[in-house]
């Protein structure tokens, strides 16, 4: 398991954690748990979410279940790094939505001795490597892979099955646009309904 809370008197070394999973499966919830830890370890921590994403908040990262904490909302993951001097932990949500140099930038941070905590969709609504996370996850030296529950099934789910026949590959939405669904009732909803163009 990763060494949260490195002794003072260590060299200072950097890592890259990967949060990842379907809509509704506690990733940005174990996001801000690690986190908080971190600032109850008294550690310097910034935390950034991309500019697009406002559906609850503005500024601030928060879950499904309601759970808050403040961040920096930047337009491009360039910001990210500019924003991290002198910092020990790097928080960054919905990292599917930045552009593909975020692993660049991670990698960076964590070259530097920053501990680097990465959250996002692993897969779009097809089923497909979503943005920049397949980097990401190549780069990490610590992946945690968390599941929904299969809306339909009751089985661990993984994809994010969109309901509507909307085609854009970014489409901001809850419950009312989107339900996990598992590998099965994922390719019954696909092949039983009309298939969105690719």
């Amino acid at each position: 398991m990763f060494l949260e809370y490195p002794h003072k008197t260590e060299p200072k070394r950097g890592w890259i954690e990967v949060i990842c999973g379907s809509m509704f499966s506690g990733k940005t919830e174990e996001l801000i748990r690690r986190l908080k830890r971190a600032r109850i370890a008294q550690q310097r921590v910034e935390i950034f979410k991309p500019q697009v994403d406002n559906r609850y908040h503005e500024s601030d990262i928060v879950s499904h279940d309601s759970n808050a904490i403040p961040s920096t909302p930047v337009p491009s993951s360039s910001h990210i790094l500019l924003l991290s001097s002198e910092v020990e932990v790097v928080g960054v949500d919905e990292a599917q939505f930045f552009d593909d140099e975020l692993p660049n930038v991670c990698r960076s941070l964590a070259d530097r001795g920053t501990r680097v905590i990465v959250a996002g969709l692993d897969m779009d609504f097809l089923g497909r490597p979503f943005g920049p996370m397949p980097q990401m996850l190549a780069l990490a030296e610590y992946v945690t892979k968390v599941h929904a529950i299969c809306i339909r099934c009751g089985s661990l789910a993984h994809i994010s099955h969109r309901k509507s026949a909307e085609t854009d590959k970014i489409m901001l939405g809850e419950l009312e646009s989107y339900e996990p669904l598992c590998r099965h009732c994922f390719n019954q909803a696909i092949n039983s309904g009309p298939s969105p163009s690719l």
